[in-house]
């Protein structure tokens, strides 16, 4: 049953925590202004949606515009390509808060419009930047540093299982516990992974202190570069739990332009085979690439996420004034 405009024209959050998000911004920009990088902003409405499988962005019609070839655009979930082209045109480390947005996500850690910080660090690897992301975190929750602990390691210890050498097969059946034979038989391998992260890995995440995940399937990581560890190729990509709540996504960045075309092309198979939209290519991307893309790291935080650590709630609403069912 739908609310009445009497019953939702208030905002959901309280006025502390509309309050708490103004003083988290002020700590971010000090954060990032004592270590002299540069706030920018880019294009919230752009030519190309996200190529990830994973990912549904929210598609804009346009009248026909001079030099814009589609009538179709789409809300950025992530402002990357676009800070890539600036890096590979002499930026230097980069770092913006923007509003991101993801359709058909709402719970109580999604809002299909939210609020995100994404920061660029030339010359950093990941390790390099995964200990700036733990320096801002943990300085505003007050939590000790973070413990790192690989992907693989992850679902031996808590999965039972492990996600490297395990078969296809194997990993489904593991995955029939949560969505039965006949679904876990139709999914991809990172499917199944991704539904046994969920089911298993993060719940075990909640009892620990906060925690680095890394290493990550080459699979998994369309943006990031890859190198081989224990004979198995991994990704250079880190997630950050805290209490169990992702709270981002980072890479050491891929700088492989023709490289990155072709896991582009992969990921626009893919989601053709699931019906999804094909994204393009976004060629300004890859020139900017082509052109010389500085070796960095690049990470992605929620700041709504972050905001809900500090004031101990679970619910996202909690910290929005307006979430989407009241907009």
């Amino acid at each position: 049953m739908s609310c009445t405009p009497e019953q939702t024209w208030r905002p959901s959050a309280s006025l502390a925590a509309i309050q708490s998000r103004a003083q988290q911004l002020s700590y971010v920009r000090d954060f990032f202004a004592s270590r002299n990088v540069l706030e920018v902003e880019t294009p919230v409405l752009a030519s190309h949606g996200a190529n990830d499988l994973n990912i549904d962005s929210v598609r804009v019609d346009l009248a026909p515009l001079p030099g814009f070839t589609s009538a179709r655009g789409w809300l950025q979930s992530s402002p990357e390509y676009h800070m890539k082209r600036l890096l590979a045109a002499g930026s230097g480390p980069i770092y913006q808060i923007t509003r991101a947005f993801r359709n058909g996500e709402r719970g109580v850690r999604h809002n299909p419009e939210f609020s995100l910080l994404e920061w660029y660090r030339p010359g950093f690897d990941d390790l390099e930047l995964m200990a700036e992301v733990a320096t801002l975190v943990c300085g505003w929750l007050d939590l000790q540093m973070p413990q790192r602990l690989t992907y693989r390691d992850a679902f031996c210890r808590y999965a039972g299982f492990d996600a490297v050498t395990a078969s296809d097969s194997a990993v489904a059946q593991k995955c029939e516990r949560w969505v039965g034979a006949e679904l876990a038989a139709r999914l991809t391998r990172d499917e199944c992974l991704d539904v046994l992260m969920s089911h298993e890995i993060e719940p075990a995440l909640r009892h620990l202190p906060p925690t680095f995940l890394c290493y990550y399937p080459a699979s998994q990581a369309a943006l990031a570069k890859t190198s081989v560890s224990e004979s198995v190729t991994v990704a250079h990509r880190f997630e950050l739990y805290v209490e169990g709540l992702e709270l981002c996504n980072g890479y050491w960045e891929l700088t492989d332009a023709t490289e990155q075309r072709r896991r582009f092309e992969m990921e626009n198979r893919s989601r053709h085979a699931a019906g999804k939209p094909d994204m393009g290519i976004d060629e300004r991307l890859l020139a900017a690439m082509a052109s010389g893309l500085p070796p960095c790291a690049g990470v992605a935080l929620g700041l709504d996420r972050l905001l809900m650590l500090k004031l101990r709630t679970r619910d996202i609403a909690d910290v929005l004034s307006f979430p989407v069912e009241r907009a």
